[in-house]
């Protein structure tokens, strides 16, 4: 059976993980990653059934402070009813921060004897505990314990690495447990988080189109359909979230899953992630740096991002530009990698030494290959606006994120307007991934952008 765009204009979470691996039309094999999803009051109550659908007999829980006590003592008390041993680590420190550190305590505090890992939280708990199913080779599974970022059924996990905020390969969880009475219980500022991490979707899923376009990067259509509807329900269910309505709180939820199946269809992060991110990553991996520096949650900082990048894509439109060589080859010629370098680390830090060896393999500042692009740039320069305008106005989001109390300034992490340029200016440079930055430095017009789209 080889699955079209058709196939997913109205599936089902449950039938997209029935399908396991298929053809696409797109010409690759897909496959979910995630074998069970139970999302339902009183999930949790499947875990004996689940542990036994994979043979374990004893489960390893890893877990932080906060989530534990969310969600822990029901785990416990599940396992403890239906005959179930068990060994818990929970993390002593709070907030508990994606670092090699984590992994490896992670690591040394793993039972052997134990057969299988349940994490117990989100974000980060589950980032490292899909690590830690990777490095064991046991199955994971996670209780979550808010539905606040799309990372749960992703096949990597979104890590600080020598102070570089990357994507490392781990494992999927092979079961996701949902209880709506844990999750309808979360804090609200998590539930908007969730929120923040779909929204990214908008951006991210044009810049994929994009990069197709430009650098003709893989693109699957079936799979960015999927993501958008996931999105838009998500856009529709959002503001009944101040309500902790069960039906919005399972729109979320089912919504980040969505993203991360999308992940592992693509296997890239592009359906679910692009410029919008990297805002989210600069400001990480400045906290890990910089003791003044601050950070929040990975979807809120997510959800400013996606702002943000609106912001630039519309002063783009609006400022009608045209590929013009001559403006294009003065700015690239002019620029200087070695004085860029030094401001990527006097703003960023120590992570920004892997970003400037990235540069040094993928060569992306080379005069040669900024003429290939701009060539292509230029040839498809009308569907290159076609797929920018098909962008919703930075105000209509805005509006979103504030009618369910979403900041829409990154002034909440203590940043300045100037600050939140100097972001802007660095995210071409997180990834070898084509995002709008690049766009705007091909053309040679990223300073114009930069000004132009925050006027604050």
């Amino acid at each position: 059976m080889t699955v079209t765009v058709e196939t997913m204009k109205n599936i089902t979470l449950e039938d997209l993980i029935a399908l396991g691996e298929f053809d696409c039309a797109c010409g690759k094999k897909h496959a979910p990653g995630v074998a069970r999803v139970i999302i339902e009051k009183g999930a949790v109550k499947s875990l004996p059934a689940l542990l036994e659908e994979i043979g374990a007999k004893k489960p390893f829980l890893l877990s932080g402070h906060d989530s534990f006590a969310a969600a822990g003592e029901a785990v416990c008390s599940v396992l403890e009813e239906a005959g179930f041993p068990y060994t818990k680590y929970v993390f002593p420190v709070s907030p508990v921060r994606p670092t090699e550190y984590t992994v490896g305590s992670a690591l040394m505090h793993f039972d052997y004897s134990c057969d299988a890992i349940i994490g117990i939280g989100s974000g980060v708990i589950n980032d490292t505990g899909k690590m830690l199913a990777r490095a064991t080779g046991m199955k994971y599974i996670i209780v979550a314990t808010a539905p606040s970022m799309d990372g749960f059924v992703s096949g990597t996990s979104s890590m600080d690495r020598d102070g570089l905020k990357t994507s490392i390969y781990s494992t999927a969880a092979w079961g996701v447990i949902g209880d709506l009475d844990i999750l309808c219980n979360a804090p609200m500022h998590l539930l908007r988080a969730g929120v923040g991490d779909m929204l990214a979707k908008i951006t991210s899923l044009m810049e994929w189109k994009l990069a197709k376009i430009i650098v003709g990067e893989d693109y699957c259509e079936a799979t960015a359909l999927l993501v958008e509807r996931a999105l838009n329900q998500v856009m529709d269910q959002s503001k009944k979230l101040l309500e902790r309505d069960p039906n919005a709180v399972r729109a979320v939820m089912e919504g980040l899953l969505i993203a991360g199946i999308g992940m592992n269809f693509a296997g890239v992060s592009r359906p679910a992630s692009g410029m919008e991110h990297y805002f989210s990553h600069i400001w990480d991996m400045r906290a890990l740096a910089f003791e003044d520096a601050k950070f929040e949650q990975h979807g809120i900082q997510a959800g400013l991002g996606t702002l943000y990048t609106l912001m630039a894509y519309e002063a783009f439109l609006n400022g009608n530009y045209r590929p013009e060589w001559e403006r294009a080859e003065q700015f690239v010629e002019s620029f200087s990698l070695a004085d860029w370098n030094r401001q990527l680390l006097a703003f960023i830090g120590p992570g920004a030494e892997a970003m400037i060896e990235g540069e040094n393999r993928e060569h992306k500042y080379d005069l040669e290959k900024h003429k290939a692009r701009f060539a292509v740039i230029e040839e498809n320069w009308d569907a290159i606006l076609e797929t920018i305008r098909t962008l919703p106005p930075a105000a209509e989001i805005k509006a979103l994120m504030e009618s369910i109390g979403f900041p829409t300034s990154a002034s909440v992490i203590g940043y300045t307007n100037e600050q939140v340029k100097t972001t802007f200016t660095m995210t071409k440079d997180i990834r070898d991934k084509y995002v709008g930055t690049r766009l705007f430095w091909d053309l040679g017009i990223l300073q114009e952008i930069t000004e132009e789209a925050f006027q604050m």
